[in-house]
């Protein structure tokens, strides 16, 4: 098994869309990348801590590779916004990778550097990328969020219609059971 941080905005759309991906075992919410130690989410919102939200994604590379894990982390948000996404604003919501060794920083700057270069976007992509150094887990009520909260506004008007395009995208990488 091997491990994969990825910051593109809320973590609570993120964590959706990658719960569907066959090979990835587990995604938890959390932080990463600031200098507070194990911050609440109150302390990363204020946006004095340095973290952004982000995902841990537990993941077999017999079955998701890097590489693919990588398209789905562009594809899950908009890599061209400055600490944002959308309506959130703040550095706690920059496009962020965390990698845990060298071949996940070449494969990041790779792949960034021929997505800014292909013209997929009108903007210059801002994903940082920057060394691994440690995971906070968000509170239990941030976990499998969209799952447990499916109906509230939130996660109807935000979440679901990015959920339905991240699934028509990656259909030949979706789980066959999803609970």
């Amino acid at each position: 098994m091997e491990t994969a941080t990825f910051g593109g905005g809320c973590f609570w759309c993120t964590e959706a869309q990658f719960q569907y991906l066959d090979g990835v075992l587990k995604v938890e919410s959390g932080f990463s990348g600031g200098t507070v130690k194990n911050p609440s989410y109150e302390e990363v919102c204020t946006g004095t801590t340095g973290h952004a939200e982000v995902i841990q994604v537990t993941y077999d590379p017999a079955k998701i590779s890097y590489e693919e894990l990588l398209k789905a982390f562009w594809t899950a948000h908009d890599p061209t916004q400055l600490n944002r996404q959308g309506n959130d604003v703040g550095t706690q919501y920059r496009s962020v990778i965390f990698y845990h060794n060298e071949e996940q920083h070449k494969l990041a700057a790779l792949y960034k550097d021929k997505l800014d270069k292909s013209g997929a976007y009108d903007k210059p992509v801002v994903t940082e990328i920057a060394p691994f150094t440690a995971f906070y887990k968000a509170e239990d009520y941030h976990q499998d969020y969209y799952k447990q909260n499916g109906s509230q506004p939130y996660c109807h008007f935000v979440i679901a219609p990015k959920l339905e395009k991240f699934k028509k995208v990656f259909k030949d990488k979706l789980k066959t059971d999803t609970n």
